[in-house]
């Protein structure tokens, strides 16, 4: 390993040399004073933000041509998304901040996600394409004041492309390449992504549709003698009209449909099978905004059915919605004071023996107060009403304190968070393990840290949390019910982050972070996590990276035998290419994943995804 990554460095080095006399005299794309919204909602500068929010911007999504969204976030710090380096289709599980998948919400267009219908009530990441993608911006911490009930370790916010400013755009992507684990490289062809997206605006109009498939085999989800190939595909259609009569009114309404198939096979015994799991996501919504002044009113609606079927051993239907609407005020005075009142309502319901729902009722204000001198403070609070559980008040104070450093800052940052996840409808009145005695959870965080900049070339931070949970609810084996964990579980630890651009072509990123979680067996989040990425364009048309990854030693569970199974670390080294073959008109792009062929475990007895090749082609009209 160690010389394969020194031939690698060498290789990488000499591509650099030989293309550096051809180096373009550009402006420097700088380490830039970015504009954050997920802790406020409001468009702030970076620098007085107290959050270190993530945010993957459209030039990133699309120097990662062809992977999923789950591949693209785990290369994060503080999340670990097991599953995404498997077989494509495979169960995500997102630990966030060393918590659990539910206690991860994902927003997309300003409008919480979940599926109701699911044991934990978390969102099925398998059904998100990144062909529609605009941005995303990722929140650790608690941040259930401004975004509810799940919001407890980690907030991904999703933005949607906007349609093309010109009269009619065309966007066209296709992709093709290998789906092969570390023992059985054959090369084949076997894994397809394919998008259209057509938007455009008609004077006070604006309009897009898109479209995009996937499809791969070539792998077995279960390590197994006969290895047979498990499939995978997913279509998903997206349709968005809007009106914006002025600059003080907007409005629009939008569609989805996603479909999913995947193959899978018996996990208890670990044998392949001919199970086959179907789901349909039906997705209608809308967005508004009137601004007067310093203020806008804005609402954002969507309603969701979700429609899945699972054909094994155990067949089994579900079948669930939810209609979410957050009504909310905001108002910014000289760049100073920013306040947001509002009022979200959630109703889920899903279908057993009979329909069963609950609501949630909340009204919350946040405000963030940016200082002549350096202080910044943003604090809030919500009432969650509950139509099950009652009232219960979540909060959250977050100051941070800048000091400017000639061209740069150097920023102090803490906060102190509640949050609160009430159970599932599955956990309360499904078929199986219910138990409608279940109390809900409650999370507190508090985290402390520093982030500095200089010379818009540099931006490190490192920020230190502490997460307890209580009442965590889990499956319990003994009693074949859901119930409340007695113990309090603790989760503490560091997430650093380093952006270098010493020129305008060259940029080094990395991220490191420790976990660790006491209290139960903390399966499958690593202690120790490291990504890093380098990035050089050739020329105004050429552009490479080469990315390494490391995972360290954790913990899971062998489920045959219900016994603790430590998995050993490894390491993942990735190249990527592009070049525009018409300028701003044509992409071509490599994607070559695990490069050095390792071969590693990141769930019991399931696949993982070896050296595979990855070519596709972007065209822009």
């Amino acid at each position: 390993m160690n010389k394969g990554l020194l031939c690698l460095g060498a290789a990488f080095l000499a591509w650099h040399g030989a293309a550096a006399q051809q180096q373009r005299d550009s402006a420097a794309i700088q380490v830039l004073d970015e504009v954050v919204v997920s802790d406020s909602r409001f468009e702030l500068k970076r620098e007085h933000s107290g959050k270190n929010i993530i945010r993957i911007n459209t030039e990133e999504l699309e120097r990662n041509q062809g992977k999923s969204i789950s591949e693209i976030i785990n290369s994060r710090s503080g999340i670990e998304i097991a599953g995404s380096r498997g077989r494509q289709g495979e169960i995500l599980g997102v630990f966030a901040r060393g918590g659990r998948g539910r206690q991860v919400l994902i927003i997309v267009d300003g409008v919480r996600i979940t599926d109701p219908s699911s044991f934990s009530q978390e969102y099925d990441l398998r059904l998100l394409s990144t062909a529609n993608v605009a941005s995303i911006e990722i929140i650790k911490g608690a941040a259930s004041t401004l975004y509810g009930t799940n919001a407890a370790t980690a907030v991904i916010n999703i933005q949607t492309k906007n349609p093309s400013d010109r009269t009619i755009a065309g966007d066209f992507q296709s992709s093709f390449g290998t789906n092969q684990t570390s023992d059985h490289q054959n090369y084949n062809l076997s894994d397809f992504n394919n998008s259209a997206r057509v938007s455009g605006t008609l004077k006070t109009l604006t309009y897009s549709a898109g479209f995009s498939g996937s499809y791969s085999d070539n792998i077995s989800s279960i390590i197994t003698p006969t290895n047979e190939d498990d499939r995978f595909s997913r279509t998903s259609t997206d349709i968005r009209l809007g009106y914006n009569p002025s600059e003080r009114f907007s409005f629009s309404v939008y569609a989805n449909q996603t479909r999913l198939r995947t193959d899978y096979d018996e996990s208890f015994g670990m044998a392949d099978a001919p199970y086959r799991f179907l789901s349909e996501q039906k997705r209608a919504g809308l967005t508004s905004r009137f601004s007067y002044g310093k203020g806008d009113m804005n609402l954002n609606m969507a309603f969701t059915e979700y429609d899945s079927e699972n054909f094994s051993a155990f067949p089994n239907t579900f079948k669930g919605n939810n209609l979410v609407l957050d009504l909310f005020h905001k108002y910014a005075h000289n760049e100073t004071f920013y306040a947001i009142l509002g009022l979200n309502f959630n109703r889920d319901r899903t279908t057993f023996e009979e329909d069963r729902d609950f609501t949630l009722t909340d009204p919350y204000v946040n405000m963030v107060y940016i200082s002549p001198f350096g202080l910044n403070i943003n604090a809030g609070g919500r009432m969650n009403i509950h139509s099950e559980y009652g009232n219960h008040f979540v909060y959250n104070f977050n100051p941070s304190y800048s000091v400017t450093t000639g061209k740069g800052y150097l920023k102090f940052l803490g906060s102190y968070a509640s949050s609160y996840i009430t159970p599932s409808l599955t956990q309360l009145f499904g078929v199986f393990g219910a138990n409608p005695g279940l109390e809900p959870e409650t999370n507190r965080t508090i985290e402390g840290g520093l982030e500095y900049r200089a010379n818009n070339t540099f931006r490190a931070n490192a920020v230190y949390f502490n997460r307890m949970e209580e009442n965590y609810v889990f499956f319990d084996n003994g009693d074949f019910q859901y119930v409340n964990a007695s113990d309090v579980i603790k989760a503490q630890g560091v997430e650093a982050e380093l952006k270098w651009q010493p020129t305008g072509d060259f940029q080094v990123t990395a991220n490191y972070t420790f976990t660790e979680r006491k209290g139960d067996d903390a399966i499958r989040i690593p202690k120790h996590k490291l990504n890093m990425n380098a990035g050089y364009a050739f020329t105004d048309d050429t552009y490479a990276s080469l990315t390494y990854a490391f995972t360290g030693t954790r913990t899971d569970t062998d489920f045959n035998s219900f016994s603790e199974v430590v998995l050993a670390s490894y390491s993942l080294v990735g190249v990527y290419f592009s070049r525009d073959l018409i300028p701003d008109k044509c992409t071509l792009f490599l994607n070559v994943d695990n490069l050095l062929n390792e071969s590693f475990t990141e769930v019991v007895g399931f696949s993982t995804r070896g050296r595979n090749f990855r070519v596709g082609l972007r065209l822009k009209l």
